[in-house]
């Protein structure tokens, strides 16, 4: 049996949840990123976008997640030595948590920095060796 879990009675209260992932690129693919020389454009513009439409979006891609006000997002993307890490934070008055929300903005935005840089981390037969996204996670909740 599927249902949704009915949030009727919980109260409306500030709630916060921030998420964090890794994906995984070549060094000349970063100094692309960094430099602003992708083909596609600005790399860290765009998945900011796209992380932002995620989160607005989670009850589309997520069956049983409820329809929540966003009060607020903040997304950060940083360059570190073998790649690029995201994080999202979501914020929300209402009667349920705002993780998946938090989770998907994140996924959306990794998922478009690899949109965006797939023509240069392609190897000769057209395979991505190393180009991985990890480390998906709640970095932190709160409820109050």
């Amino acid at each position: 049996m599927v249902h949704m879990v009915d949030i009727g009675q919980k109260e409306a209260v500030f709630r916060m949840a921030r998420a964090s992932g890794f994906i995984r690129l070549k060094e000349e693919t970063l100094k692309k990123i960094a430099s602003k020389d992708v083909p596609k454009g600005d790399v860290f513009a765009v998945a900011k976008t796209a992380a932002v439409m995620a989160v607005k979006r989670t009850t589309e891609l997520i069956p049983l997640t409820h329809p929540i006000p966003i009060t607020g997002v903040d997304v950060d993307l940083e360059i570190e030595k073998t790649g690029v890490r995201a994080e999202v934070e979501v914020r929300s008055v209402g009667q349920t948590g705002v993780e998946m929300e938090a989770l998907t903005g994140v996924i959306g935005a990794l998922l478009t920095v690899w949109d965006m840089v797939k023509g240069l981390e392609k190897d000769e037969m057209g395979q991505y060796p190393t180009t991985r996204i990890e480390e998906i996670h709640v970095v932190k909740k709160v409820k109050s």
